[in-house]
């Protein structure tokens, strides 16, 4: 399957950098087209999901673990001073939870999760691009795309809600550490706090826009290394350009489901 190639040439006028991000907005959705009419079709690669979902998500517990645990402390310590100039100390769980669970959990997890796989994908693919593995793979009647995109990118959606639930409960650990070192509050009183301060429209709303955010990470890594061109430069251009393009639709994407949350759930405004 042909795809477009987009070529790169350094002139760094605005009507080349307006056409590049058209030429890029193009691509990728026609990229996305062939996504769709691949990944319903058999046979279905279970086992290469499996092992992308371990190499890209399952390894990247550790990065994710240190910021959440460090999101909620950092919060909960800089709330503190301000709650506490209205004598509001008490909201101090309330805040956390809400705040990390409505939008830092979910968005800061996606943009680590994006520059750790959309990265790697990128350079992976590129390389196998480069270096003329992929046509090979066609040579051999092997449907690379369905191969190598579709299983990374299924595995990316899928594991990025797990990883970000696990941040926001490390999240919740950090922002309670920060409580006992400013307020001394009992874990009952910081538990019994957050759960009633989150409701059915905050949690979910929240980790479901994930799966999208995933698709973003995964779909975005796969087109920059799937169509990279120029030797090991062109690897290289792929991998940082599939980090900074799918963290700035992760953060677009955002912005509109926000919306369409307070939309669909209007108490939350």
């Amino acid at each position: 399957m042909n795809l477009p190639v987009i070529k790169h040439k350094r002139r760094a006028t605005f009507s080349h950098l307006v056409y590049n991000f058209f030429a890029n907005i193009t691509g990728l959705t026609i990229f996305n087209w062939e996504f769709i009419k691949a990944v319903f079709l058999p046979p279905y690669e279970i086992a290469e999901v499996k092992k992308h979902m371990d190499e890209l998500g399952v390894k990247t517990f550790p990065i994710v673990s240190i910021t959440g645990f460090i999101i909620g402390l950092v919060l909960a310590l800089q709330s503190y001073p301000v709650l506490l100039r209205f004598g509001a100390t008490d909201f101090l769980p309330n805040t956390v939870a809400l705040s990390v669970i409505r939008e830092l959990g979910p968005v800061i997890t996606a943009l680590i999760f994006a520059g750790r796989v959309s990265s790697g994908i990128g350079a992976e693919l590129g390389s196998m691009r480069v270096t003329e593995q992929i046509d090979a793979m066609e040579v051999s009647a092997i449907n690379p795309f369905r191969y190598l995109v579709v299983t990374r990118v299924i595995a990316t959606t899928m594991i990025l809600p797990v990883l970000t639930i696990y941040v926001i409960f490390l999240a919740l650990i950090g922002g309670y550490v920060a409580v006992i070192i400013t307020e001394n509050m009992s874990f009952e009183y910081y538990k019994n706090a957050i759960i009633g301060a989150v409701e059915f429209g905050d949690l979910i709303p929240g980790v479901a826009k994930t799966f999208v955010f995933g698709y973003i990470a995964g779909i975005v890594g796969a087109f920059k290394g799937y169509t990279a061109d120029g030797g090991t430069e062109g690897v290289g251009r792929a991998s940082t350009t599939a980090v900074v393009f799918a963290s700035l639709l992760i953060l677009i994407f955002d912005m509109i489901l926000v919306q369409i949350t307070l939309m669909l759930w209007p108490t939350l405004g």
